[in-house]
C-alpha cells in the first residue's frame, strides 16, 4: 500500500488521515506526503488526526508525524490525535512528542549538501513510481483495445486543437527565432573560412535532427504539458477522479491515453511546421548579414534537405510526445491536497517533462551517431 497523508478542511477544522507504512524504507515519500498535507491544511485553527489507516509505524515514521504536530502547534493551530482507530500508533507519537527538546524559534539553515543528499535519497522512488506508472500506462492498452468504449474518444479533437493549433503561434515563433540564431552563428563563423555557402546547409542538418524537436517539444512541455498537469490535478483534489471510479471509469483509460494520444498527432505536425519557419529565419539571418541571394539560399537549401534528416527528426517526436504525456498526467493523479499542492505538481510535471525531453533527445542522437545514421 502507498503511503499518503490525506488532508482536507472542514471549516476551521482541519483533517489529516495517514496511512500506509510509516517506516524507515518509505521516509522519502513520508517527507513528500507531510509537505503537502501541511501546505494544504494551513491556516486553520483546528487539526484532527486519524490514524486508522496507519498499517505499521516505526520510530522514524513517529518521529516524522510528531515533528509535524510539533510545528502545527507551534504556528497556532490545536492538534488532537484519535485514540480509537489506532491506540498503538497514538502513544509512539506521544512518546517522541514527549521525549523532543523544545524547537528553536528560528528553523536551522540547511545547507547545499544535505539538500543534494535529501534529492538523491529521493530519486530512487521518484523513478520507481515513474516505472510503475509507465508499466501501469502500458498495461491499459491493451485493455483499452478490447473495451474502446472505455476511451473519451470525443475529447481527442478538442485536445488535438489546444496542444496542436492553439500552440501553434508560439512553436512557430520560437522555432523561427532559432533559424535565426543558427543563421547568424553560421554566418560569423563560416565567414572566416570562406565557407558561407555551406549555412543553409547547417540550418537543415541543425533544425531538422536536433533543434526542431527539441525546440518544439520543450514548448509544448511548458504549455501543454503544465495544463494537462493542473487539469488533471485539480480534479484529483476535487475528487472528480474518484467520482470517475465510482462510475467504473479507468482514468488512466479516460483521461491519460486521449491526451498521450493528441500530443503523439499534435508534436509531429507541430514540428514540421517549425522545420519550416526555421529554414525561413536562417534566410532571414543569411540575406541579412552575408548578403547571399534569395534564390542562392532556397537553391541551396533544396539540396541540403534530405529524408534522412527529416525523418531522423521526426521519428522522435512521438516518443517525446509520450514522454510529456504520461508525466504530467502522472503528475496530476499523485496530487493530494488544495491549490498548493496543484501548483507544486504542476511545477514538478514542467521540469520533469523538460528534462526527460532533453534525455529523450541524446538517447536518439547517440543511437544515430552509433548507427551511423
Amino acid at each position: 500500500m502507498s503511503v499518503t497523508v490525506r488532508a482536507h478542511r472542514d471549516g476551521d477544522c482541519a483533517y489529516l488521515t495517514p496511512s500506509g507504512q510509516f517506516d524507515l524504507a518509505h521516509v522519502a515519500t513520508i517527507v513528500e506526503e507531510i509537505a503537502d498535507a501541511e501546505a494544504s491544511i494551513d491556516g486553520c485553527p483546528v487539526v484532527e488526526v486519524d490514524l486508522g489507516g496507519v498499517e505499521r509505524l516505526d520510530g522514524t515514521g513517529a518521529v516524522l508525524l510528531a515533528h509535524l504536530l510539533d510545528r502545527l502547534e507551534k504556528s497556532g493551530p490545536t492538534t488532537h490525535i484519535s485514540q480509537s482507530r489506532n491506540p498503538r500508533a497514538a502513544r509512539l507519537i506521544a512518546l517522541y512528542r514527549q521525549s523532543r527538546p523544545d524547537v528553536p524559534s528560528k528553523p536551522r539553515k540547511i545547507g547545499v549538501l544535505p539538500r543534494v543528499g535529501a534529492a538523491a535519497t529521493r530519486m530512487p522512488s521518484l523513478l520507481y513510481r515513474l516505472a510503475d506508472f509507465v508499466g501501469r500506462s502500458a498495461a491499459v492498452v491493451p485493455k483499452a483495445a478490447l473495451a474502446p468504449r472505455s476511451i473519451d474518444w470525443r475529447s481527442v479533437p478538442s485536445l488535438v486543437q489546444q496542444i496542436g493549433a492553439d500552440g501553434l503561434p508560439v512553436a512557430s515563433a520560437a522555432n523561427f527565432l532559432i533559424g535565426v540564431i543558427v543563421g547568424f552563428l553560421g554566418v560569423s563563423q563560416l565567414t572566416r573560412f570562406g565557407a558561407t555557402a555551406y549555412v543553409p546547409q547547417l540550418v537543415v542538418v541543425a533544425q531538422f535532427r536536433e533543434l526542431g524537436p527539441l525546440v518544439t517539444a520543450i514548448v509544448v512541455a511548458g504549455r501543454s504539458g503544465a495544463g494537462i498537469a493542473s487539469e488533471i490535478a485539480t480534479m484529483k483534489v476535487s475528487e472528480e477522479i474518484d467520482a470517475l471510479r465510482s462510475i467504473g471509469l479507468d482514468p488512466m483509460r479516460w483521461l491519460v491515453i486521449p491526451r498521450c494520444l493528441a500530443l503523439v498527432l499534435a508534436l509531429p505536425l507541430l514540428t514540421w511546421v517549425g522545420d519550416l519557419l526555421a529554414l525561413l529565419g536562417g534566410l532571414v539571418a543569411t540575406m541579412s548579414r552575408a548578403g547571399m541571394p534569395f534564390r542562392e539560399y532556397v537553391t541551396a537549401t533544396a539540396n541540403a534537405i534530405t529524408a534522412r534528416d527529416l525523418f531522423g527528426g521526426l521519428v522522435k517526436t512521438p516518443f517525446l510526445a509520450m514522454a510529456i504525456g504520461l508525466i504530467a498526467c502522472g503528475q496530476g493523479l499523485v496530487t493530494h491536497g488544495g491549490a498548493a499542492a496543484v501548483g507544486t505538481r504542476t511545477t514538478s510535471a514542467v521540469v520533469q517533462s523538460i528534462f526527460g525531453v532533453i534525455a529523450i533527445s541524446a538517447l536518439f542522437t547517440w543511437l544515430y551517431a552509433l548507427l551511423k545514421i
